[in-house]
């Protein structure tokens, strides 16, 4: 079961957070995905690393299907969102959550990172109260370290 392999110390947001402050919880703890709980822990959404680097993007992306043909996109690294856009709440860019059950098992697990190309999945008790986070480096570790069992069986 995932519960058994996920990692249960799980940082967060509340619903209540902005943008601003998830920026900062990203910086500080190096992490690609924030899961937005309610008051009473209850996964509402979540927000990742490329949620808020794309307020970074030029505009013109979104309205362009091939932009392989632009060298530069201008000095990304000096400009910055306005004040107004990271003090938004959370909430107005979060998404729908993608989560898993603390029952779930880990190929399960795998398969649903596989499926909507996610690195971490939050974990939630039957109540949708959240109680964990796996990645698929946890979900490989188990996996990849009973291979160590393998054995070549006599023809």
């Amino acid at each position: 079961m995932i519960k058994n392999y996920m990692k249960s110390k799980v940082i967060y947001l509340s619903t209540a957070s902005t943008i601003l402050e998830a920026a900062a919880i990203i910086t500080k703890h190096h992490i690609g995905l924030l899961p937005v709980v309610d008051d009473q822990k209850r996964l509402c959404g979540v927000v990742s690393l490329q949620d808020l680097l794309s307020l970074e993007l030029p505009a013109i992306l979104t309205l362009i299907d091939d932009f392989d043909f632009l060298n530069d996109f201008g000095a990304i690294e000096t400009t910055r969102p306005t004040f107004r856009e990271v003090t938004r709440p959370i909430t107005e860019i979060m998404e729908p959550p993608t989560y898993i059950f603390e029952d779930s098992g880990l190929l399960f697990a795998y398969s649903v990172m596989l499926k909507h190309n996610l690195y971490d999945l939050p974990v939630v008790s039957k109540d949708m109260l959240l109680v964990g986070i796996v990645s698929r480096v946890d979900i490989a570790v188990k996996v990849l370290s009973n291979w160590d069992q393998i054995r070549e069986i006599p023809q």
